[in-house]
């Protein structure tokens, strides 16, 4: 039978009836005759919790310890879901991350896989067993324990079906697949039955919060057959791959918001070769990832550079800037986290000359103006204010739905 790696979110196992609920469906896989393993998240709120403990003893703690703290949550849901499991009377073991042979470099707090040595994990296969396995964590090479960032659960299962040659990666969460926008904001959200491996990357990196955008990465990159379902509707879910296949489908697959972000100006640059290289050199070596850019055209011998940051980078990014006021020679930065980014993805936008203006028509006739715009071939995204996001997704999602019926 076929070997399937299965990972539950946080809400999934959030308390004791849910925790039961997923040794549920893990066993009734199992039963089935499949060899399984399983990715766990911490329960509900707790990774949230513990940053707020933390933040009593000690606000600056390293992201050395700070790994160290977080990596107990999914330790904590791991063994309670192999004891509910144990309880059911099947063969269980619980791994955590290192065990399971997860080595990462040693960039804490958002750490890289750098491989996953399996030997003990496909032992406990030989031997018959549901293998559990925390989400989330690593060791580096001096043998300390490493985080792999928010999200990075997926991430975790995605790099486990690789290492595995699993047959089938699912990854279980609050909704029962992938949608057009998120069903629990915007009215008529519909479910997609297949969406292709770049349109979920671009979704994920641009704000939709069910794959976190690394695991899609590495599921595009090792060609890994994923499927988003939910823990408790028990119905199908989205399956996501190189190509997906739908008669009729619209051009515009979801629509998407992110509201944690900052936009940064530089006004008054000299307008000189190198400027530019100098600006991002230094944000990049600090880690600070650039989203939007938008450069003006000269006017005299200045000119002015936006551009948009995570809102946890804000801070620190116009910390830097001000200490290169001089280098660069730029007369004032402009700061607000007063913002969002909207986002449609498609496929089929590069072959529909259009599809911009129709949202940028939306949003006219919603009232809605636009900061900045960015795009792609298979994405177009706007800044908006903040308080316009949810109008917006709103009114560009039925500006393109409106003409289709089920997807």
């Amino acid at each position: 039978m076929a070997l399937i790696v299965q990972k539950f979110g946080g809400t999934s196992v959030a308390d004791a009836d849910r925790i039961r609920n997923v040794a549920r469906i893990i066993t009734e896989t199992y039963r089935r005759g499949h060899s399984l393993v399983v990715v766990l998240s911490a329960q509900g709120d707790t990774t949230d919790d513990l940053i707020a403990k933390a933040a009593e003893i000690n606000p600056k703690a390293s992201k050395r310890e700070m790994d160290m703290l977080l990596s107990t949550g999914e330790q904590i849901s791991c063994s309670l879901c192999a004891m509910a499991i144990e309880a059911m009377g099947y063969p269980v073991v619980s791994l955590t991350g290192w065990q399971a042979g997860f080595k990462t470099n040693s960039v804490y707090s958002c750490a890289r896989i750098k491989s996953v040595r399996t030997e003990r994990i496909m032992a406990e296969l030989d031997k018959k067993k549901i293998v559990i396995i925390t989400g989330f964590q690593g060791i580096n090479k001096y043998g300390d324990v490493t985080t792999l960032g928010r999200g990075g659960s997926d991430t975790s299962a995605v790099a486990l079906a690789a290492s595995l040659n699993a047959d089938l990666c699912q990854i279980y969460t609050d909704v029962d697949g992938v949608y057009t926008a998120d069903p629990r904001c915007v009215k008529g959200a519909r479910k997609l039955q297949e969406i292709t491996y770049d349109e979920m990357l671009e979704l994920a990196t641009l704000g939709a919060q069910v794959l976190h955008n690394r695991s899609v990465e590495m599921a595009k990159r090792y060609n890994v057959n994923l499927e988003v379902l939910s823990s408790f509707s028990g119905q199908p879910g989205t399956k996501v791959k190189e190509v997906a296949k739908n008669m009729e489908k619209p051009y515009v697959s979801g629509v998407a918001k992110d509201k944690h972000i900052a936009r940064l100006a530089l006004i008054g640059l000299p307008d000189k070769p190198g400027t530019a290289f100098r600006l991002f050199s230094t944000l990049a070596r600090h880690k600070i990832n650039v989203d939007i850019i938008l450069q003006s055209i000269g006017r005299g011998e200045t000119k002015d550079i936006s551009f948009t940051v995570d809102l946890d980078d804000m801070e620190r990014a116009q910390e830097l800037l001000g200490e290169m006021q001089s280098t660069l020679g730029f007369d004032h930065i402009d700061v607000t986290d007063d913002i969002a980014k909207v986002s449609i993805v498609g496929a089929g936008m590069i072959d529909n000359p259009g599809v911009a203006a129709l949202m940028f028509e939306a949003l006219y006739n919603a009232g809605i103006n636009i900061h900045m715009i960015s795009t792609s071939e298979i994405k177009v995204s706007v800044l908006v204010d903040k308080c316009d996001a949810d109008t917006s997704v709103q009114v560009i999602h039925d500006r393109f739905y409106e003409e289709f019926g089920n997807i």
